[in-house]
Formats: structure tokens, C-alpha cells, sequence
């Protein structure tokens, strides 16, 4: 169970990940520059309210984990975090190989 729910979501990561490679290449063809979209900018759309609850959180928690990992990673583009966290889900999520060389007969 938890193998699918692993492919579920490294499929729907990596889907995401694809539609924003192609919106911010509509994006760079139309501005005639390179544009690119960040999480902070996506999780900013999707969370209005509650990024900068979570920053503070963080900060007020231990101020060097936000400037060490959330910090950079907000600032990463979307396209890559969600092709990449995709892709590890879905190595996670695949089925286990046979043993080769292991008598399946007594």
C-alpha cells in the first residue's frame, strides 16, 4: 500500500513537475529572457497565509535549519524539485526484484 501511495504521488510530482517546465518555457519564449517560476512563488499561490506561519515556525525553532535547507529550497525552481522529488518517490515505490540465484524449489 504504501509502495502505490509512493508511485501515486511520485507520478503526480512528476506530472507537476513537467507542466511547470513547459509554463515557464512559455513564460522565457514570450519575455525573451529566461524565467523561471520557485517554490516559493508556487507554495505562496497555493498557501497564501500559512508560508509565512511556517517560516517563522522554523526561524523561531531553530533559525539555522531555514537558512541551510528551507531557505534554498524555496529559492530552487519548481520544475526541478518536482521532477526530482517525482523521481526518488518513484524509485521508492517499485516493486521489489526477485533474488537471482536462490532455489525457489526445496
Amino acid at each position: 500500500m504504501l509502495r502505490f501511495l509512493a508511485r501515486l504521488l511520485g507520478l503526480l510530482l512528476m506530472a507537476g513537475g513537467f507542466v511547470a517546465l513547459v509554463y515557464d518555457g512559455a513564460r522565457s519564449i514570450a519575455n525573451n529572457a529566461l524565467r523561471s517560476t520557485s517554490v516559493a512563488d508556487v507554495s505562496a499561490a497555493l498557501f497564501k497565509d500559512r508560508v509565512g506561519a511556517v517560516q517563522t515556525q522554523i526561524e523561531g525553532f531553530a533559525p539555522w535549519l531555514w537558512h541551510i535547507l528551507g531557505l534554498p529550497l524555496t529559492l530552487a525552481p519548481a520544475c526541478l524539485v518536482g521532477l526530482g522529488l517525482g523521481a526518488v518517490l518513484l524509485w521508492l515505490g517499485q516493486p521489489r526484484r526477485e533474488p537471482i540465484g536462490f532455489l525457489t524449489r526445496p
